[in-house]
């Protein structure tokens, strides 16, 4: 797991370069007959890459978008209507049955199925009208890490090529050297923390709530530690009851117009006693900062995973466990 993370800066750098051609001819075609919705598929840390998808292509694009249940396909065998729409179907196997089985009606239901899936080969990439491969090469640890990263820089590289936004094409260029400094800033404050620690609240909001979503994942099967994602709004309300001393908190907070209250959220959780590690934004009283390098807001959230990546599989040796193989768990997981 260690190996593979630390290979997302090239990674990223080839696959962007390999995929501008067919990502701009996507978009090309998405400007022309702009689609009426966009509906995304995925499990686990694709579903979380989904999220970041949805609110980069809610705000900056204006075009709703949901993220399907699959069994509605594959369980219940019903088929909504998707006439008009794009449907993101994201998958590092592309092998999973109700992932084949959602995109097969999504196909059917008048939807422009488009795969981002790692394995070319793969009956997803078959079946899709278009594929948008992750080229995150092998990935033999069963926690994802460059499949994830790379699902959120073709996501991006999209939503840039989608909007024609230079700015975000440029900073897209600088990605891969600010993943490769993330890397080189270890969160050594961390581990200390978090090593005894029997659960905690992952918090984010906007895009970098996909990434809080993914860091509790990593956090249960790399880890043996419970932890939950939040958006920030949503803490303030029931979850915050558990917040308090014993009770660490790890924040992201990206650069963008969710700042205000992401800061506003971590001063509420510092003030009932609770041990709080952030990433990004502002120094903030009695709140641990780990290190990350500046980006772009939308690519701050993909920075951030990049060194988070490397702690947990730090935590995870220290915690006793094994990340490459985590109990209970395989590498392709064939849901239905």
């Amino acid at each position: 797991m260690f190996r593979e993370a630390a290979e997302a800066p090239d990674m990223v750098r080839a696959q962007l370069a390999a995929n501008a051609p067919i990502v701009q001819a996507l978009a090309e075609r998405l400007r022309a007959s702009p689609p009426r919705a966009v509906v995304t598929f995925g499990r686990g840390s694709s579903d979380h890459a989904a999220t970041f998808a949805r609110y980069l292509i809610e705000t900056r694009l204006g075009v709703m978008t949901s993220s399907a249940a699959p069994s509605v396909s594959s369980v219940y065998d019903a088929s909504p209507g998707m006439q008009g729409m794009l449907c993101l179907v994201i998958s590092q196997s592309g092998r999973s049955p109700d992932l084949l089985a959602a995109a097969q009606a999504a196909s059917a239901a008048g939807g422009l199925v488009v795969a981002l899936v790692n394995d070319e080969a793969s009956p997803l990439a078959a079946q899709a009208d278009l594929t948008i491969p992750l080229r995150a090469g092998p990935e033999l640890s069963v926690a994802a890490t460059k499949s994830y990263i790379a699902a959120l820089s073709a996501t991006a590289q999209l939503a840039a090529y989608w909007l024609e936004d230079a700015t975000l094409l440029a900073a897209l260029e600088r990605l891969p050297d600010l993943l490769a400094s993330a890397w080189k800033r270890p969160w050594t404050a961390a581990p200390a923390r978090l090593i005894g620690a029997r659960g905690l609240y992952v918090l984010g909001r906007g895009v970098g709530f996909g990434i809080a979503q993914e860091a509790a994942l990593k956090f249960k099967e790399t880890c043996g530690l419970h932890a939950e994602a939040f958006s920030t709004a949503e803490v303030r309300h029931g979850p915050m009851a558990l917040v308090g001393p014993g009770f660490p908190i790890l924040a992201f907070a990206q650069d963008d117009e969710t700042r205000p209250g992401v800061e506003a959220a971590i001063a509420a959780c510092v003030d009932q006693g609770a041990d709080v590690m952030k990433v990004g934004g502002a120094d903030q009283k009695g709140v641990v900062r780990m290190p990350a390098p500046k980006a772009h807001p939308v690519l701050e959230p993909i920075v951030f995973v990049q060194g988070f990546y490397r702690m947990v599989c730090e935590l995870a040796v220290e915690r006793g466990f094994d990340p490459d193989r985590p109990p209970h768990l395989s590498k392709v997981t064939e849901t239905t």
